[in-house]
């Protein structure tokens, strides 16, 4: 088991670190970066670290330069809306580019003692940022794309899906020991957008990243119940699911050769212990015995106590899955 935003804004180490540093300047500290990502380690006892970044590191190294705001997210001034605007992304070497991100994950695998996750963000997430310039409720402008541009569409995806590609290659080629694609937007689509606009550019992504690695490969995504079967055949090795699906419907859904990771409602850190300690153990009854990651369906809200996360984890290495 571990947490999305395990290290993060809950933690009051983290929030000390955050007023004298940005996440980028963070990012860029190879030392303060390894040491808010063991944070959560050393604290909760969870199973696995993830690499402390952000989706829009590798964008920024390719010429987009977001802006993280407080409150809102990855901001875009000049949105991509033209097919010139694909002029202003290059493929840089990661290796040369984010040097630093390669010995903050050398730092990590000398200190843990347990597995390093890396992550990136996927092409339709990362599009949608760069199309609608910001988070967005409708994603109007995203879809507007999609529909009325296909050529510049696909053209979009397969850059983002090469670059992310190469990106998660250099991390794994650094240590991570498994890698986690973040397509938090997908569950905007309807299934037949997705397989028509997303899932061929998500599998070529796999393939090409198979081709340098074989750590494992996870998928996670919000409201994505509705996709389970064509995101499974894009090719990953884990799936994660948020609380709006069960565990139980979702291993009828998802084949038996991809694990599974979910799904606790991460609301539910801020209900009473009796509420939590009730929906985490329904959560392990459904549990397939094997190729099973307990986690939560969405991050850790910064509200959430620390001592909350440690009982819950304590709560989880008890339950005795599959008996």
């Amino acid at each position: 088991m571990w947490y999305m935003r395990q290290a993060g804004r809950y933690q009051p180490e983290y929030r000390t670190i955050k007023k004298q540093h940005t996440l980028a300047e963070i990012v860029e500290r190879p030392e303060l970066c390894a040491e808010v990502a063991l944070l959560p380690v050393s604290q909760l006892g969870v199973d696995a670290a993830i690499l402390f970044s952000d989706i829009t590191t590798p964008m920024n190294a390719m010429g987009a330069d977001f802006e993280i705001r407080d409150g809102i997210g990855p901001c875009l001034e000049s949105p991509f809306r033209s097919s010139s605007d694909l002029d202003r992304l290059s493929l840089p070497r990661f290796e040369d580019v984010l040097s630093h991100v390669g010995e903050t994950i050398g730092l990590l695998r000398e200190r843990l003692e347990i597995p390093l996750i890396g992550f990136s963000g996927a092409p339709y997430t990362l599009a949608s940022y760069l199309v609608e310039g910001g988070p967005s409720k409708h994603y109007a402008q995203v879809k507007g794309l999609m529909y009325g541009d296909s050529s510049m569409w696909h053209r979009l995806m397969e850059i983002l899906a090469g670059a992310m590609a190469e990106y998660l290659k250099f991390q794994a080629g650094a240590g991570a020991q498994a890698l986690q694609i973040f397509d938090s937007w997908a569950g905007t689509l309807g299934k037949h957008d997705y397989e028509a606009y997303v899932a061929p550019h998500m599998q070529g992504l796999v393939e090409e990243v198979r081709r340098g690695t074989d750590v494992p490969l996870v998928h996670f995504g919000t409201n994505t119940g509705h996709l389970l079967e064509a995101i499974s055949a894009t090719g990953y090795d884990v799936i994660g699911v948020d609380w709006r699906i069960s565990l139980a419907e979702a291993r009828k859904r998802i084949p038996d050769s991809i694990a599974i990771q979910g799904n606790l409602d991460p609301t539910l850190l801020l209900a009473p212990w009796p509420e939590l300690e009730k929906n985490a153990e329904r959560i392990l009854a459904e549990a397939p015995a094997r190729g099973f990651i307990f986690n939560l369906g969405h991050g850790v809200l910064p509200p959430t106590p620390v001592d909350t996360l440690r009982r819950l984890t304590e709560l989880v290495h008890a339950y005795p899955i599959g008996n």
